[in-house]
């Protein structure tokens, strides 16, 4: 096989996998160290690096899904508040081996859509990174993200961006849903 064909597999081939659907297997320190390392590959305007990492495993997940429903409980009304959806925080990190906490260092050099851009597309090498080694990963981004700068002791300059939720997993490769690349791209050649 070519680069071209590994790649283009591994890229066709990723999906989200969610929590739900994780086996309990441990993901090595390795594994994850891989993962993380072809994050800081992507591309970056005026190097300046962006993304920034939290490493959330063993006692570490019960301890986010407690933070996830107390900043739910805190940031809802009591109108609003849904017992199911206070649980579930629990639930989804229980079911992770891993969560990765995606964040963003803004530089002040470039417009804050580049630095996201750039982490952007860490964490889409890591998804591919995460496929080639058969770990499922699911990028999350709920609203109580933007209230975990405590929990993750964020810098003034950074900011959670979502949670990267990883597990092995039993799930059967499907197709995508994608329509044709004709109805997305024009030419330009006169």
């Amino acid at each position: 096989m070519t680069n071209y064909e590994i790649v283009s597999q591994i890229i066709k081939e990723r999906r989200s996998i969610f929590p739900a659907s994780y086996i309990k297997k441990e993901i090595s320190v390795e594994v994850i160290n891989q993962i993380l390392e072809s994050a800081n590959y992507a591309p970056t305007h005026k190097l300046t690096q962006p993304w920034r990492f939290t490493v959330i495993r063993k006692a570490g997940l019960k301890k986010l899904g407690e933070e996830l429903g107390r900043l739910y409980q805190s940031h809802i009304s009591p109108q609003q508040f849904l017992q199911k959806k206070y649980d579930s925080f629990a639930e989804k990190t229980g079911h992770a081996d891993c969560i990765i906490a995606i964040q963003m260092a803004v530089s002040g050099k470039v417009p804050e859509w580049e630095e996201l851009a750039a982490v952007s597309c860490a964490v889409q090498n890591m998804a591919l990174t995460a496929e080639s080694l058969k770990v499922g990963a699911y990028w999350s981004s709920p609203p109580l993200i933007d209230h975990l700068g405590e929990f993750l002791s964020l810098d003034e300059n950074e900011k959670c961006i979502g949670l990267f939720y990883m597990g092995y997993h039993n799930e059967k490769p499907w197709m995508p849903n994608r329509s044709s690349m004709e109805e997305k791209v024009k030419w330009i050649e006169e």
